[in-house]
């Protein structure tokens, strides 16, 4: 869609608010996103003059824009297939993502080829294709929030289209520290960084993301020159939360877990521990699964008392390690009620197909929630759970979290790799004193809702503006 006056803020990212699908009798149907983006745009208003600039993601997308159909305050580009899969899965997701979330195994990967170079011609031509966009549709001295490792060479691009343009980026992941940032090649390495510093300002998650980014500057150029950086912890929706999670659809899902999960020998409800994740690398889903089994190997005073409710809904299945990870993911849970379950207890519920409500209804029935990722920039369900936890939950939180920065107080802090440690978290978790818990829950909730996506997103526009 195209604009028809320039826009006064603007926000650029690869996934809009809306995408479409085509239906069996060949209409279009348009689904509706959510999240802090749309929440916090949503903030300032119709009349502010916003347009949210994305990429077409799907036949559907295309489909739509050949049809001429739009959403009011979207532009989305039709930028060709095999670019966006070269840029999104060859280097966004298989090169980016690796690389901030230090998840390469070095011996064997990366190996930056002719390949690898040809993706990165992609990568740089769908970054010019938002760059054009956000140029020809931004009103004079308009707003620009440029979001993720998507797009960081953005806001050099515009820059030297737009110099009347106030420029932001916002990192929704960890950022490498220099060390590992220097696997890339230098002269990809600079460009990310030249690109990222044609921003006014930087916003990340964390002072510890923060902080890297800055040291990659001060290591590989000539440091920051006159982009700011600062700090935004994007927090839980208290409202829309509470208010979603006592819906209709959440109840029944409580029942069906509840049926589920069952009843001790004693006769009382089994204790939860619950996880709700997408199959990411970084969410270390298996090491949380090996935890729980050396819960059950060491204390069999939890045997058939304690259900290990785990969501862990597939992510990237285009990637094949993605896919040989979720089957991993199978493989341990499998494992776990083979060698643990009885006929009335089945120790480890695994649910792969992603389902809102049942996520929202596990949050409320949780006694611990798991959160126990390799690294992560945020991790909003560890976030989430407090805010709708009905009886109180306590919470197991990697210490390599973006939110352990926030909630470590109240957290039961872990490191990731270490199993045992994670298993003696669990049962300190499960132990806790019901008063404790709930003081903790409602100190947990109180910390995870400080920002909410709304203040978030203002708070980056007025600095931006400042």
């Amino acid at each position: 869609m195209a604009s028809t006056q320039a826009a006064q803020v603007l926000v650029a990212s690869n996934r809009g608010p809306v995408s479409y699908q085509v239906d069996e009798d060949g209409s279009l149907h348009a689904r509706r996103g959510g999240g802090g983006l749309v929440s916090g745009l949503s903030a300032i208003g119709p009349d502010a003059g916003a347009l949210w600039v994305c990429s077409t993601l799907g036949d559907g997308d295309r489909e739509a824009l050949r049809r001429g159909v739009s959403e009011p305050g979207v532009h989305m580009l039709d930028i060709p297939a095999s670019v966006h899969t070269a840029a999104y899965n060859g280097i966004a997701n298989s090169v980016l993502w690796f690389v901030h979330h230090m998840l390469y195994e070095t011996p064997v990967a990366p190996t930056f080829d002719a390949e690898f170079r040809a993706q990165w011609d992609s990568y740089a031509t769908y970054n010019r294709a938002f760059a054009e966009a956000l140029a020809e549709q931004a009103a004079p001295e308009a707003s620009v929030l440029v979001q993720d490792y998507h797009l960081t060479l953005v806001p050099g691009m515009l820059r030297a289209l737009r110099p009347d343009l106030r420029i932001g980026h916002f990192s929704h992941t960890p950022w490498a520290p220099p060390e590992y940032f220097r696997v890339l090649p230098d002269d990809i390495a600079a460009e990310i960084l030249d690109g990222m510093l044609g921003a006014d300002r930087l916003g990340f998650l964390t002072r510890r993301w923060a902080d890297a980014f800055t040291a990659c500057c001060e290591a590989l150029t000539d440091g920051l020159g006159a982009t700011r950086v600062g700090v935004h912890g994007l927090g839980a929706d208290a409202d829309f939360l509470r208010d979603r999670a006592h819906q209709p659809d959440v109840a029944d899902r409580m029942d069906a877990l509840r049926a589920e999960i069952g009843t001790a020998p004693d006769g009382s409800p089994r204790r939860t521990i619950v996880r709700v994740d997408r199959t990411e690398l970084s969410k270390n889903i298996v090491r949380g699964l090996h935890a729980y089994r050396h819960l059950l190997d060491t204390r069999p005073e939890w045997h058939d008392r304690v259900t290990h409710v785990a969501f862990a809904y597939p992510s990237r299945q285009d990637l094949a390690v993605y896919r040989d990870y979720t089957a991993e993911v199978r493989r341990v849970a499998e494992q776990i009620n083979a060698d643990h379950g009885t006929p009335t207890w089945t120790p480890v519920i695994l649910h792969v197909k992603d389902d809102f409500a049942r996520s929202l209804a596990a949050y409320r029935l949780a006694d611990v929630a798991l959160v126990n990722p390799i690294r992560d920039g945020m991790n909003l369900v560890a976030k989430e759970v407090p805010v709708v936890s009905d009886d109180g939950c306590a919470l197991v939180l990697s210490r390599e979290a973006g939110a352990y920065e926030e909630l470590s107080e109240d957290a039961i802090a872990v490191n990731p790799y270490d199993v045992v440690q994670t298993a003696d978290a669990l049962h300190a978790a499960l132990t806790l004193p019901p008063g404790e818990r709930a003081e903790r829950t409602k100190r947990l909730a109180a910390a995870a809702t400080a920002l909410p996506p709304t203040r978030w997103f203002l708070d980056q526009l007025n600095e931006l503006k400042r």
